[in-house]
């Protein structure tokens, strides 16, 4: 069960100039009734996610069963939607001490830090690991980077067998994995031609790794046909949730000015779903001089460093709490309390996560903040897929209402060129020069 509390995101407790007016969500109903028609006409093409929780499973299931038996270490090597959405699931579902006592243990490399590389493979025998390659183009610089310095790895420890130890997941005709993974007779998935990486989660590209540390991917695909089925009954913006967050985001953004969207984790099993949520929201509605800058926050540690900001500073803010009622583990104070701390005793840790929260709450209220709280009742995988579908669903949904593409991601191209270009590769002759231009120094300090 998911609950969304948006009281404190109303002019009732906020006044008319920071919260938002029932009627100014009401005002967007014909607008709900004309974009949820384009949404569902769309669901074949760039909506593709949608379509997600319906797939035939088997097959990774099949995999997953295959590297459980014969392999110690799972290894993805991806970076952004290829990879973010694997870590939520992993840590969200199994926790964060899961490589600790499960195997096979997970990573993921997803930077061309070499100190990050280095530490992945300290960690693991490449004798007895599996590496999942994902790229959707086939061709991302820091993907390609690593996949060819395990490649060799390899070849130099493993000899003829190496290709057992690659499950290559890329777009099924096009891109040099695609090519690599036909010549060579390595094992595949496809990532479906319409879906965009950051809404990937939920395919092949997460289902995979999931599937292999345990996690059952049937009743993760379960939660997200649920949250379809909610957001397709109802275009009542107080009953369909991804509607709502939306909504509320676009309302606060473009008529009260809060054009930073603070996501606020109080369990640190969510803390990669705030970095999942980062790109996806940045990503996908930051464009043409509109969207939200989304920061990540983690209660109860950041009370003690961006809350003095979020209540004394701009009023440019809107916090969205994530919050988990059940804990797994927790602790108790007991014993011989000294009379100052009286007031602990008999509390658990998670009593004073949930208190500290509502504290916090509280405070951003008195100072006119508005905040959101979603609570799941445990961090099940029905829920997380749940969870990943309400919120790829609203990505979606906003675009529409700011009238940007969220589908693409034109200005992440234009990095990617002058990389390109940087490093020698043909065709991007003209992007180097234009690096040249654009990276003179004119102004150094050195100390």
């Amino acid at each position: 069960m998911i609950k969304i509390d948006y009281s404190n995101v109303m002019s009732e407790k906020l006044g008319e100039r920071e919260g938002i007016l029932v009627q100014e969500i009401e005002a967007y109903r014909q607008i709900i009734l004309d974009l949820h028609k384009e949404i569902y006409n769309r669901k074949d093409k760039d909506f593709y996610f949608m379509n997600l929780p319906f797939q035939d499973i088997s097959k990774i299931k099949e995999t997953a069963r295959k590297i459980k038996e014969n392999f110690d270490c799972f290894v993805v090597v991806g970076i952004g939607g290829s990879a973010l959405g694997n870590q939520t699931v992993q840590d969200a579902v199994n926790g964060l001490d899961y490589n600790l006592k499960n195997f096979p243990k997970f990573y993921v490399l997803d930077n061309v830090d070499p100190e990050k590389f280095a530490l992945v493979m300290d960690q693991i025998d490449v004798r007895k690991t599996i590496f999942n390659v994902i790229t959707k183009s086939g061709s991302t610089v820091e993907t390609v980077a690593n996949f060819l310095i395990v490649l060799d790895m390899l070849k130099t420890v493993i000899g003829d067998n190496w290709k057992r130890h690659i499950i290559i997941t890329t777009d099924p005709e096009k891109g040099f994995l695609r090519k690599f993974a036909n010549q060579e007779g390595i094992e595949s998935f496809d990532i479906p031609p319409n879906l965009g990486g950051r809404f990937s989660v939920l395919s092949n590209v997460g289902l995979l790794s999931a599937a292999v540390c345990g996690i059952d991917i049937d009743e993760l695909l379960e939660g997200a046909k649920y949250g379809y089925q909610l957001c397709e009954k109802s275009i009542d913006p107080f009953g369909n949730p991804a509607y709502l967050i939306g909504l509320i985001h676009y309302i606060a953004n473009v008529k009260k000015g809060k054009t930073i969207s603070v996501m606020m984790a109080y369990s640190e099993r969510l803390s990669s779903f705030v970095n999942w949520y980062r790109q996806l929201w940045a990503e996908s509605l930051g464009k043409e001089g509109l969207g939200q800058t989304p920061v990540k926050s983690i209660g109860s540690i950041d009370q003690h460093s961006q809350i003095q900001l979020y209540i004394d500073g701009p009023k440019d803010k809107i916090v969205t709490f994530l919050n988990i009622e059940e804990s797994f583990r927790d602790f108790e104070i007991t014993g011989d309390i000294p009379t100052d701390l009286e007031y602990l005793k008999g509390k658990t840790l998670k009593q004073i996560l949930d208190i500290e929260l509502e504290g916090t709450k509280a405070a951003l209220v008195k100072a006119k903040v508005p905040n959101l709280t979603i609570t799941l009742d445990k961090p099940s995988p029905f829920n997380i897929g749940l969870l990943i579908y309400l919120y790829e669903m609203a990505t979606g949904f906003s675009g529409l209402l700011y009238k940007v593409n969220p589908f693409d991601q034109p200005a992440v191209e234009e990095g990617k060129n002058f990389a390109y270009g940087l490093m020698g590769r043909k065709g991007y002759e003209e992007k180097l020069n234009e690096y040249k231009n654009l990276s003179k120094i004119t102004h150094l300090l050195e100390i």
